[in-house]
């Protein structure tokens, strides 16, 4: 038997709080985040798809790195599922026994950090890279994201401040080197066969 952490003497009675709350509010309420908590990593996939059409008419540097955010997101997904591996924290509405909007997942399935947070963060920190505007609003979304997670019932409040912190850190550098770095090989692309990928008609 994997013994698990208990991250309830971090911040449990926040997370106690956040839960009480989600039980005291409206069902059109609950309802709301609950689908946001299921279904807006979708919201952040199509943001990525307009930012990579707009760039086209851009210019092929912002092109390659609208292309690249889904990538960076992936990466962020595979560095915070190693700490998640590395940490083993067992989900709040395991260790508390609390009853939650959201299906506890079962054992074996670590809550910190939040893998809901780190795609979002760096998918929005990727975007910014791209479009101050899409990206903007990425960042919103990022926050409502990890904020749901915990309304929900799946992560303690200090999951996803940490999987916000681990996308962030992980797209940074990564956005930064697609856009700054990547130049001269977008320019290059842009005489194969890729070119469409690039730029506009």
């Amino acid at each position: 038997m994997i013994l698990a952490y208990d991250g309830a003497s971090v911040d449990g009675s926040l997370y106690l709080d956040v839960v009480g709350l989600a039980r005291r509010s409206p069902g059109w309420l609950d309802d709301l985040v609950s689908a946001w908590s299921t279904y807006g990593l979708l919201l952040f996939a199509l943001l990525m798809c307009v930012a990579w059409w707009r760039a086209r008419s851009s210019a092929p540097t912002v092109a390659v790195t609208a292309l690249a955010a889904p990538l960076i997101t992936l990466l962020a997904f595979g560095v915070d599922d190693l700490l998640k591996l590395a940490v083993r924290e067992d989900r709040p509405c395991r260790s508390l026994r609390t009853a939650t909007l959201e299906i506890c997942p079962p054992p074996g399935d670590w809550s910190f950090p939040s893998n809901h947070a780190a795609l979002a963060a760096a998918a929005a920190v990727a975007l910014l890279f791209a479009s101050r505007r899409l990206g903007s609003i990425a960042l919103v979304a990022a926050l409502l994201m990890a904020a749901s997670r915990v309304w929900v019932g799946v992560h303690y409040p200090h999951d996803v401040l940490a999987g916000l912190i681990v996308g962030t850190l992980v797209a940074l550098p990564s956005a930064w080197a697609a856009r700054t770095k990547l130049a001269p090989f977008a320019e290059r692309l842009t005489t194969t066969r890729l070119r469409p990928l690039l730029v506009g008609s």
